[in-house]
């Protein structure tokens, strides 16, 4: 049975801290739905009604466009280990990017990392938790470097030429680009 709550308990928020993956739902009104799975430590509860993600460049930028486009957004942690337990944060988000005012009070909760694109700041509306009795368990073997280790390697100026032109989701809906390269060191 699902138990909703309208905003993130202790609770809640010791089982996101021990989950090293979450998954990220995002939709317009046409087009394609996006999901996607995120690592790293880069998810923040700033308090039970917000949270934070850091994004790094990757193939697309789907969840800004969404965003943008819609602002709805759907969070989801499972727990691979005991007790099993599925939670949702559903919510409102935006892109913070590095030439926004709040750019630095946001980027505070983080540690940068390099190809940082920009933040998701979501506004929890609703949480709900479910059983999640049909998830298997696994053990966590380690953190998968490539795309740090990718952007890491990266020209600045070159990396910044190339997000410079991606305004343009998929489906054609409008982002905005960063203006910077962060190396994250």
């Amino acid at each position: 049975m699902a138990d909703f709550t309208e905003a993130l308990t202790e609770k809640h928020i010791a089982m996101i801290a021990a989950q090293p993956v979450f998954f990220v739902a995002t939709a317009a009104a046409e087009g394609r739905i996006n999901l996607s799975p995120k690592g790293y430590d880069a998810f923040r509860v700033l308090s039970p009604t917000r949270v934070a993600y850091l994004d790094l460049g990757g193939s697309g930028n789907e969840t800004h466009a969404h965003l943008a486009a819609d602002g709805r957004i759907t969070v989801m942690f499972c727990n691979f280990q005991q007790p099993a337990l599925i939670l949702r944060i559903y919510g409102r988000g935006r892109a913070v990017l590095p030439q926004d005012a709040e750019w630095e009070a946001l980027a505070a909760h983080f540690t940068l990392l390099p190809g940082t694109r920009q933040i998701f700041d979501i506004t929890v509306e609703s949480v709900q938790t479910s059983c999640g009795y049909g998830v298997p368990l696994m053990q966590l073997e380690s953190e998968r470097e490539t795309l740090v280790k990718y952007h890491r390697q990266a020209d600045p100026a070159a990396w910044e030429a190339k997000t410079a032109g991606r305004i343009r989701s998929i489906d054609g809906l409008p982002t905005r680009a960063t203006d910077r390269y962060i190396s994250g060191e």
